[in-house]
């Protein structure tokens, strides 16, 4: 997925790196999978702002991404690429045996006119989706479940894929994009291939006037306030000592912030990198 670079005819242009959206195949979304999105500009039920960073941005309708891929033994084509403005990944539409039709994430190298099955009579092939029981050892892997049923929920964005290291038990070991290896159930489904849209972390977006299109307010680095405000602010010039910290005092480097007592560390094999 190649990226497009600008002449500088602008300030703006001069440094954007825009993707060149080569595998989209249409700028039409189908109108049955669109649900309204509303936006809380980072304001509770009181009307006050509780997270800050957020407002603004342009108008957007959420696409329904079919996460469960349950229409096992079902054959689907695969009508459309598309841009989904509410991920990173592109999405494909594909159009059941039957007529329905579903949103799914698009791997990479699936095209317009391939054929997509799930369930256990699948092959391990791009795009299809199968039991990690049913999973060859050493594929790669991505929109992973975490509970059977449930729908994905790991390695779903832009060009991230995880690994399937092995079986013992009930238990898959799984490689993911962080470098943890973790045990899943194999009766959860991943499907094969790699997320779409590689290049997405080689985008720049060139003016602040992009970010603030995608709902994004300036952030106030805390070196620049004062004591009052943040723990790293004050001091006499651009005094930048002490611990790098939140606003809350929590500390950014190196503090340990998972839960010891959560359920799911005894699932964890060895731990992110």
């Amino acid at each position: 997925m190649p990226v497009k670079k600008y002449k500088p005819i602008t300030p703006g242009l001069r440094t954007k790196v825009s993707n060149a959206f080569e595998e989209v195949t249409t700028s039409k979304p189908e109108k049955s999978l669109l649900a309204p999105l509303k936006r809380s500009g980072g304001r509770n039920n009181q009307g006050r702002m509780t997270m800050r960073h957020i407002g603004g941005g342009h108008k957007r309708r959420y696409r329904i991404i079919d996460f469960k891929r349950n229409k096992d033994g079902v054959a689907a084509t695969v009508k459309t690429i598309e841009y989904d403005p509410n991920r990173t990944a592109f999405i494909a539409l594909v159009e059941y045996a039957d007529g329905e039709k579903r949103y799914i994430i698009a791997p990479s190298g699936l095209k317009v006119g391939d054929s997509i099955l799930s369930g256990k009579t699948a092959t391990p092939d791009v795009g299809n989706t199968l039991f990690l029981a049913d999973i060859p050892l050493g594929a790669t892997i991505h929109a992973i479940e975490l509970e059977p049923g449930k729908g994905a929920s790991m390695a779903r964005s832009a060009g991230t894929s995880a690994t399937l290291m092995g079986r013992e038990g009930r238990y898959a070991a799984i490689k993911l994009p962080s470098g943890e290896v973790r045990r899943v159930l194999l009766t959860c489904k991943a499907t094969i291939g790699i997320t779409s849209n590689a290049d997405h972390g080689l985008e720049v977006y060139g003016k602040a006037g992009r970010r603030r299109w995608l709902g994004r307010r300036p952030r106030v680095r805390g070196v620049v306030m004062n004591p009052v405000d943040h723990p790293m602010g004050g001091g006499e010039g651009r005094a930048s000592g002490g611990h790098p910290r939140s606003r809350n005092g929590i500390m950014a480097k190196g503090q340990k912030t998972r839960n010891k007592k959560k359920h799911s560390t005894k699932l964890i094999i060895s731990k992110r990198k």
